[in-house]
């Protein structure tokens, strides 16, 4: 593929409160996401399936509710990467890539103590962008295996298993 055939796309706006003590972290958003602009919209894509375990935002409810029982867990919810370019939905793909303002995200969000990356992109990304290039306050990184479905190579309960620490913070 060539650099020229990637489409210019952009993130959602946080999820989340002033009360989250957590932040989960994805690179960008896929095209399923997009076109129905919500996060981790791809049927088979385990986040819904995994936080409706562990703090009942389950994927049968609607979208809106699921955003608020993650609120109510004090969990918050973005992307590392406010823009990038990419065709199709691999992270491989991405390139040209812009980091969100975490510096502005964390005076808005000042009970987060803990970050969880939604797979390694999210994580090689944060950290090729984001730190030493923003001030952060002190901050706890973990990253988890990604609930993609491009992430196959893992089963759903080691995922959730790895998953279940989200629920500790």
């Amino acid at each position: 593929m060539s650099e020229s055939s990637n489409v210019l796309i952009g993130c959602f706006p946080p999820v989340g409160d002033s009360k989250a003590t957590v932040l989960i972290l994805g690179s960008m958003p896929g095209k399923e996401s997009l076109k129905q602009n919500r996060y981790y919209a791809h049927t088979q894509n385990a986040f819904w399936k995994i936080m409706g375990e562990l703090v009942g935002a389950h994927p049968q409810l609607p979208y809106a509710e699921r955003l608020l029982k993650l609120t109510d867990a004090h969990i918050a919810l973005w992307d590392v990467l406010a823009s990038c370019e990419r065709e199709t939905s691999l992270d491989t793909h991405i390139r040209n890539e812009q980091a969100n303002d975490f510096a502005a995200f964390f005076v808005q969000h000042p009970r987060v103590t803990h970050v969880f990356f939604n797979g390694s992109k999210a994580e090689q990304s944060f950290n090729k962008f984001v730190l030493g290039k923003q001030k952060l306050p002190p901050l706890t990184f973990q990253r988890l295996p990604s609930t993609s479905p491009a992430h196959a190579g893992m089963r759903y309960a080691d995922k959730l298993q790895a998953w279940g620490v989200v629920s500790n913070y």
